[in-house]
């Protein structure tokens, strides 16, 4: 990186440290515990204390969507093959998702929400983070807030929810991870760099696999090796992230808690199931993928320059390419002849595809939609990156289209 790039950046984070609001925000984050599966054996009592394993079958490649606690002791996870899943837990119960019925618990949870405050960020049916400032300005404790929330999910739906309470959001997911199932953490005001620093350097969003073994060799296993680095090191490894980076790793971000959420992508992918390398086969596959995309980019009035398709081999190795053009475009044919372009590079007879994926980004403009409207856009596992083992550290495939996929096959 040029030395004027690493001095601007380095200025931009001393900046942003003197300029930092001294007052004081109340966040919670607020995650359904093992979600899918706890639904089901809400819904159906047989299912209670046994391993469910939510997701397809393990003869049509399915993956597990979540797997209830009683399986996770066996080292089954999210996004894991249903034929491993079944290996490590062969007394699991496979139940295929109701993503129908997900939604219309996740409708229940969201209304309780917003009965705290009307400041919320859903990231997911079953995950959002809420600003509660005000109701702690009012009188009430963080301690007191998270608590009710947690009883009023309980009485109302009678499933449980883990809780984080922190100044800010870094520090409140986190805090919401560490003592699930039905758990509740609350790091106090001014002490949020003592409770990061003996932390994995993972726990921080967006520091993703690849980066971790990098600083891991590096000598940075925790986050508060992190945070005692130079604002260079900082500059030199993340660039224009630097900022952000370290105001997480010293818990003094000040991310709002946004109830609008951008869209940065559209895309569409799907696995087969059984591999494939017929060219003619393939582009039918893409032909299909690019259509959905237009589509949902015509109806949301959106034009993109970058387009980007996502190939997984047999092996498993993953990798995308893309190609930024000239012109925006929300066609079918467009995307289609420059997706058909970068996949066709990677043909060779040696070579079978499990998966394919086409992705549109660079938007004319900045489009903005109501997060419980961009969560609808999202509500198939089966369309999105796996939560647990994410391919890449930022993955573009962020704003799936809406389609149902057979809950039989994997994706990641």
């Amino acid at each position: 990186m040029a030395l004027n790039n690493r001095l601007d950046i380095m200025a931009d984070i001393i900046k942003s440290h003197v300029d930092s609001t001294p007052s004081i925000r109340h966040i919670l984050h607020a995650d359904l515990d093992a979600f899918y599966a706890a639904v089901e054996q809400l819904d159906n009592p047989e299912l209670r204390g046994k391993p469910v394993l939510v997701g397809g079958s393990p003869e049509n490649r399915g993956v597990v969507a979540t797997a209830s606690y009683e399986a996770r002791v066996f080292g089954v996870h999210s996004a894991m093959p249903m034929k491993s899943a079944v290996r490590r837990c062969p007394q699991g119960i496979i139940v295929r998702p109701r993503f129908g019925r997900y939604k219309e618990i996740s409708n229940m949870i969201m209304d309780i929400f917003r009965s705290v405050t009307d400041l919320i960020e859903p990231l997911s049916m079953d995950e959002a983070y809420l600003d509660i400032t005000q109701a702690v300005a009012g009188g009430l404790r963080p301690l007191e807030v998270a608590l009710d929330l947690k009883k009023q999910v309980k009485e109302e739906t009678g499933l449980t929810v883990s809780v984080g309470v922190a100044t800010n959001k870094t520090v409140a997911k986190i805090c919401s991870d560490l003592n699930k199932p039905d758990g509740l953490v609350v790091v106090a005001p001014g002490e949020e760099e003592a409770f990061l620093a003996p932390l994995a350097v993972g726990k921080i969003s967006g520091i993703g696999p690849k980066t971790v073994e990098r600083l891991n060799r590096d000598g940075v296993e925790t986050i508060g090796d992190m945070a005692a680095q130079p604002l260079e090191w900082f500059a030199n490894t993340f660039g224009v992230r630097a900022e952000g980076v370290r105001a997480r790793a010293l818990g003094t971000d000040r991310d709002e808690v946004h109830t609008h959420r951008e869209t940065k992508s559209v895309s569409a992918e799907t696995t087969f199931s059984s591999d494939r390398n017929d060219p003619e086969v393939l582009r039918e596959e893409l032909a299909r993928l690019a259509g959905n995309v237009a589509r949902h980019l015509e109806n949301s009035g959106l034009q993109g320059r970058t387009v980007t398709v996502k190939a997984r081999l047999a092996d498993f190795t993953t990798f995308t390419r893309q190609k930024t053009l000239p012109a925006r475009t929300a066609t079918e044919e467009t995307i289609l002849e420059h997706a058909w372009g970068l996949l066709s590079k990677e043909l060779n007879p040696e070579r079978s595809f499990r998966l394919l994926g086409v992705g549109v980004s660079s938007f004319l403009e900045s489009t903005a939609l109501p997060a419980a409207k961009a969560d609808q856009l999202q509500l198939s596992l089966f369309d999105q990156p796996a939560f647990d083992q994410p391919v890449f550290d930022q993955p573009l495939f962020d704003q799936p289209v809406s389609e149902q996929p057979d809950p039989g096959q994997e994706t990641t």
